[in-house]
């Protein structure tokens, strides 16, 4: 293709304007080459993955979008079975891979670890900035190490799971994205941030080789309906897995794949089951374009001092966090109690909360970017005024800020 897409056209929220230059790099040094080009002229750069997770200005991006158009997925490791236990396998997978994807090749190899991620959009690389997670397992658990390019030191580095520092929804990736981080670099640096210092190349995981796993999870467990201690095929966790993200408005819409601009990021078989899997598993509501368009989670769930956990009322969610002097309680909880209801919306405004998942703001048709970001900041401000708990968005911002 000769034109040049919007983010709207590569972000599930459908929202976004124009691109000065979009560069899909079919190789390794081709990726490296088109960070290179940007930094060395000190433009804009933006690498972006599925497009899941970001929300981007409605005016044109003056810069470089790099999207990683490599999506191969390999096992160095034999995966046989073996009589005695389990067995830790590698999978090496390239940034650009779709991370369902990368999910269901591990499930058919009967390799377990990452089936609690079903569902998830995006893309490999995005996968270990963010450290995605849900039903009680992270990708951050599962990595061995990261490949990137430093655009610091100009140099391909591999990072190790301890040096990635995995966190709740971030990562040293993430952490150096961020406006305070750069002002830690040499004056000559390239600008860190909305593209971390470090650029995914590729991804190598670390599996186990159980096609029948023992569930160990409690939030696992709760989500699936079973006890802990429960054996549970990675089949059985996947599809249920689904089930439950498609009844709460939280799959990915798969018609966006039809898109001449997306239809290459991900496998065309899995396209064609996820379409299926859509239509079969999701109601009149989860099908209405008002649903459809989100980022998913968007705000992250907040990590509370004993003290401000001990402030909220008796029936708000309190999950551990492994610290104990730290609890977990839930986003959704406190949108919906402080006074914002499913399909929540502003007046006049294209832009809601899904009819399905308060956690969700949704594109319900034509909303710009700025009409999200209203929203969002009257949510903030809403449940501060509620509980005194600023909540923290999840998706990167690109020329756009709460209002």
């Amino acid at each position: 293709m000769t034109q040049t897409p919007t983010f709207a056209d590569i972000t599930t929220m459908a929202v976004g304007g124009s691109i000065e230059r979009f560069i899909e790099p079919d190789s390794r040094v081709g990726v490296i080459e088109a960070v290179e080009d940007a930094d060395s002229k000190g433009l804009n750069l933006l690498v972006v993955g599925g497009g899941s997770n970001t929300v981007v200005s409605d005016d044109e991006f003056h810069g470089i979008v790099v999207r990683d158009a490599r999506n191969a997925v390999t096992v160095p490791d034999e995966v046989a079975p073996v009589e005695h236990g389990e067995r830790v396998v590698h999978i090496n997978a390239e940034a650009g891979a779709n991370w369902d994807d990368v999910v269901q090749f591990a499930i058919k190899l009967g390799l377990v670890g990452i089936e609690a991620l079903s569902g998830i959009p995006g893309t490999v690389g995005a996968s270990v900035v963010q450290n995605i997670g849900a039903y009680g397992q992270e990708v951050g658990t599962s990595v061995d190490n990261v490949e990137v390019w430093d655009r610091v030191e100009k140099r391909v580095t591999e990072l190790t799971a301890h040096d990635m520092q995995f966190g709740y929804r971030t990562s040293l990736l993430k952490q150096t994205a961020q406006p305070q981080y750069q002002a830690t670099l040499p004056n000559d640096a390239p600008q860190c941030g909305p593209t971390p210092r470090y650029v995914v190349l590729s991804v190598t995981l670390k599996l186990t080789h159980n096609p029948d796993p023992t569930i160990t999870s409690s939030q696992l467990a709760r989500a699936l309906g079973v006890e802990v201690g429960t054996v549970v095929p990675a089949t059985v966790v996947r599809e249920q897995i689904l089930a439950i993200r498609a009844a709460k408005g939280m799959l990915e819409d798969p018609m966006r794949y039809a898109s001449p601009w997306m239809s290459t990021t991900k496998q065309e078989a899995h396209i064609i089951e996820d379409i299926e899997r859509f239509q079969a598993l999701a109601g009149n509501e989860q099908k209405n374009p008002a649903n459809r368009h989100s980022s998913g989670s968007f705000f992250t769930n907040p990590i509370l001092s004993a003290e401000q956990a001990a402030a909220l009322p008796e029936d708000a969610p309190r999950y551990p966090t492994g610290n104990a002097h730290e609890i977990k309680t839930s986003a959704a909880w406190l949108i919906e109690h402080a006074g914002f209801a499913k399909g929540f919306a502003l007046p006049h405004s294209h832009a809601g909360l899904s009819q399905l998942h308060t956690l969700a703001l949704t594109n319900r048709g034509g909303a710009s970017a700025h009409e999200l970001m209203q929203l969002a900041g009257r949510i903030v401000r809403g449940v501060h005024e509620a509980y005194g708990i600023t909540l923290v968005p999840e998706p990167v911002f690109v020329g756009v800020s709460l209002e």
